[in-house]
């Protein structure tokens, strides 16, 4: 029994290091030394190429290394009956919460503006709204979401989510469906977007979707903040809305092309934060750990956690 590391965008020294310390009963390689593939049992892949996980007859399971799994069910080549299991790991999810509260807070308390300031040496003591002044909300309200969630409503934000089932999460009000949509932006001032990547999804951040937020918030008009997936945003209509004043701010840790193009207006747009899709980052010790305790649930018989809905592709 071996468990591949199929990683082509990383270097996958240190996921085989850090395996073999977790695991050190389990012989470990990397694609594409993998030697003889029929002892290949499970799979461990961040952005794998198309077809190089196929031909691997004994394979059980296939691990992502992150929370998102797109790029996986990308792939036809796959047996359609392998499980694909996605990360619900502390260390992600409290990352990604981090995320989510320095963004908000830096639109909340203008940090831009406070650095502009210093820069030209502007003593600007401009007031700042309350966070009780400030409504939340969170799309996709999973367990990252829930999560930014509780910490946010924590700090006194108005917080509310939405998904496609509804959640009983204390003290934030749930929307779901498409069928509360409209009624979940309409109350939102800030818009947190966690949501994965699916057919449904693609490019739902568009400007139709912008024009649905609140205009009644502190600022005069909603700000954005993407750590889903850059498949949901659709850019061009972004950078139009902030032209014409129908975003106020927005924060990008994710984008349609990956790394972003020099040439994009994102980079240098002064409304416009950005970051190299690393919100929430997938440390290998942690992420090896849970990973091995999965392996070694499969082993005992026990059903596998957090295995992936391929017809929704979550």
């Amino acid at each position: 029994m071996a468990i591949g590391i199929f990683t082509p965008t990383w270097d996958p020294a240190q996921w085989v290091s850090t395996f073999r310390a977790q695991a050190p009963d389990i012989e470990i390689r990397a694609f594409p030394e993998l030697g003889a593939r029929e002892d290949i049992e499970f799979a461990v892949a961040w952005l794998a190429k198309p077809g190089s996980l196929q031909d691997l007859p004994n394979l059980k399971v296939i691990f992502s290394l992150g929370a998102g799994v797109d790029a996986i069910l990308r792939d036809d080549t796959l047996p359609k009956a392998i499980p694909i299991v996605r990360v619900v790991e502390p260390d992600l999810t409290h990352r990604m919460s981090e995320y989510v509260m320095m963004q908000v807070l830096m639109h909340h308390r203008q940090q831009w503006r406070v650095e502009e300031n210093q820069c030209a040496k502007n003593w600007d003591s401009f007031a700042s709204p309350a966070a009780s002044d400030l409504r939340v909300g969170i799309m996709g309200f999973g367990v990252l979401g829930q999560d930014a969630g509780q910490k946010l409503r924590g700090m006194g934000y108005q917080v509310a989510g939405w998904s496609q089932h509804r959640k009983n999460v204390a003290g934030i009000e749930s929307f779901a469906g498409h069928g509360e949509l409209d009624a979940f932006l309409a109350r939102t001032d800030i818009l947190v977007v966690l949501l994965p990547h699916t057919p449904d999804t693609h490019g739902i951040l568009n400007r139709a979707l912008f024009g649905k937020l609140s205009r009644r918030g502190p600022f005069g008009a909603p700000v954005l903040i993407n750590a889903g997936r850059g498949k949901l945003q659709v850019e061009s209509d972004i950078l139009a809305s902030l032209e014409a004043g129908e975003l106020h701010g927005v924060s990008l840790d994710v984008f349609e092309t990956e790394p972003l193009v020099k040439e994009s207006q994102l980079w240098g747009h002064p409304r416009v934060h950005v970051s190299p899709h690393s919100a929430a980052d997938s440390d290998p010790v942690h992420i090896t750990r849970y990973i091995v305790h999965q392996i070694h649930r499969a082993q005992a018989g026990k059903p596998l956690e957090n295995v992936v809905d391929r017809k929704r592709g979550y």
